[in-house]
């Protein structure tokens, strides 16, 4: 089991992070929400939990609760611009169906 990260996205991340001025890494996740079932959550992560997780790719730390894991396993982390917005986005092979506006999706 294990989620990976894109370069592009490792070298946002440290910057952030760098930026930020402290943290271990990031946190990824999933959370009930939405109208398929769940959404993402990636967030700064300055403590370690007992229950997490942590892998570690191109220099990046990423954190994970194991039932996350099991609606994450295999999925990537890429650094997408597109127009004027730029972004991390998750490309989960997991996925089966996505709500319209994005917000959601559901395995």
């Amino acid at each position: 089991m294990a989620i990976n990260i894109t370069n592009k996205a490792a070298y946002y991340v440290n910057d952030q992070i760098t930026e930020r001025g402290h943290g271990l890494g990031i946190r990824v996740g999933v959370k009930p929400s939405g109208c398929t079932g769940l959404s993402y959550i990636l967030e700064f992560v300055d403590q370690v939990l007992p229950e997490d997780l942590v892998f570690e790719d191109s220099g990046v730390k990423m954190f994970v609760d194991p039932k996350s894991l099991t609606y994450l396993d295999g999925s990537e982390l890429d650094f997408v611009k597109e127009g004027l917005n730029t972004g991390l986005e998750f490309r989960n092979p997991n996925v089966s169906a996505k709500c319209g506006c994005g917000e959601s999706f559901t395995v």
